[in-house]
């Protein structure tokens, strides 16, 4: 799981097995923000979080919510309701939701070095270093 910026630039990364599914680890990447600041304590909490629809999750919108993340995630339509909610109409999110690209450009560049590519490492430890050193040169690389 990652977690980038604006840009794409990796912020948050948590390694894990392909076992757990990735709402569950989204709670725990967004732990792992956090963006220095010029003064004070570095930023936890991103103001918007940008994700596909699998992570349409009624607990993890609250979950959101609660920490005051905006939520721009796309409704899963075999959950949809039948009958329309009342109070304000649902708006879909399309102009925010169309820079998710630059998370995927991010997976494009971590599969630019082929050690990354084929998970051959046993151990989780080495395979998280692996992707640590290669999220540190794409930093490296755009500033």
């Amino acid at each position: 799981m990652l977690a980038t910026d604006g840009n794409g630039l990796p912020i948050g990364l948590v390694v894990a097995s392909a076992s757990p599914h990735e709402v569950t680890l989204a709670q725990e990447t967004l732990r792992t923000i956090a963006v220095p600041q010029k003064r004070g304590r570095p930023r936890t909490r991103p103001r918007e979080l940008v994700a596909d629809k699998a992570y349409d999750s009624r607990a993890f919108r609250t979950w959101l919510k609660g920490r005051g993340i905006k939520a721009v995630i796309p409704h899963f339509e075999r959950r949809a309701r039948k009958k329309p909610k009342r109070g304000r109409p649902f708006a879909e999110p399309t102009l925010i939701y169309k820079s998710r690209w630059k998370v995927e450009r991010t997976f494009a560049w971590l599969q630019n070095y082929r050690r990354l590519e084929i998970r051959r490492e046993r151990l989780l430890t080495t395979f998280r270093a692996f992707v640590r050193v290669a999220c540190c040169l794409i930093l490296l690389k755009h500033f």
